[in-house]
């Protein structure tokens, strides 16, 4: 698929136009965060045949993260923004603001005006949605965060929906840490259809929780 591509209208996706899903790392992240977009995404593209094709990338130079809880995982390689039809946003790290995490992510400009700038589908996990409003990207749209930084999303000028997955066409957001499970499975619905998320849940033995809010 092309990153120009992706939006409301977007064509499904399939092994011979893959969907490219690149899910950010930082010094920071919340484990559960980046690993469900990880497990559900890759389960995903093993019973589609490759039909989406996901990758961890670093913010900034590839090599090792430290995660929330001291979890160590080496990224291959930075975020490419023309190789990318989603870029998932993780959260982590939000009521620490000198801490690692979202606040580092967010006082690094030149990384904002990259992210601002791409034409990748934004997708907001937890306080990911954080990094996405301090781009600009959330400002006058319909999303949602954590529920711990829902008031600052709010007085950043974006809509609060509290649904636990907010799709608003080229913008979704997810609530709260485990919403990474939720998420993923909407973006396998969305651009694999619902066959491909039921199996995937099938195999995963989950039944999503929540209600996905549609524009």
């Amino acid at each position: 698929m092309s990153a120009g591509l992706v939006g409301v209208a977007a064509p499904a996706a399939s092994a011979a136009a893959p969907l490219r899903v690149q899910i950010l790392m930082f010094d920071g992240v919340e484990e559960q965060d980046f690993v469900a977009p990880v497990e559900v995404l890759g389960l995903a593209g093993k019973l589609t045949g490759g039909a989406v094709v996901s990758s961890l990338v670093s913010a900034g130079r590839p090599g090792p993260v430290k995660c929330t809880y001291g979890t160590v995982v080496e990224v291959p390689r930075s975020w490419s923004p023309g190789e990318a039809d989603v870029l998932v946003v993780p959260g982590g790290g939000y009521t620490d603001r000198n801490g690692p995490g979202v606040h580092r992510l967010n006082a690094d400009h030149g990384f904002l005006r990259r992210l601002a700038a791409s034409r990748a589908l934004p997708v907001g996990i937890c306080t990911g949605t954080m990094v996405l409003s301090a781009a600009g990207l959330t400002k006058g749209r319909n999303a949602t965060t954590h529920n711990g930084a829902k008031a600052d999303l709010a007085a950043q000028g974006t809509k609060v929906i509290d649904a636990r997955v907010v799709d608003d066409g080229d913008l979704i957001t997810g609530g709260g840490i485990t919403a990474g499970l939720e998420v993923s499975l909407w973006l396998v619905e969305r651009f694999l259809g619902a066959k491909a998320a039921q199996q995937t849940e099938v195999v995963l033995e989950y039944e999503r929780r929540g209600t996905v809010w549609r524009a």
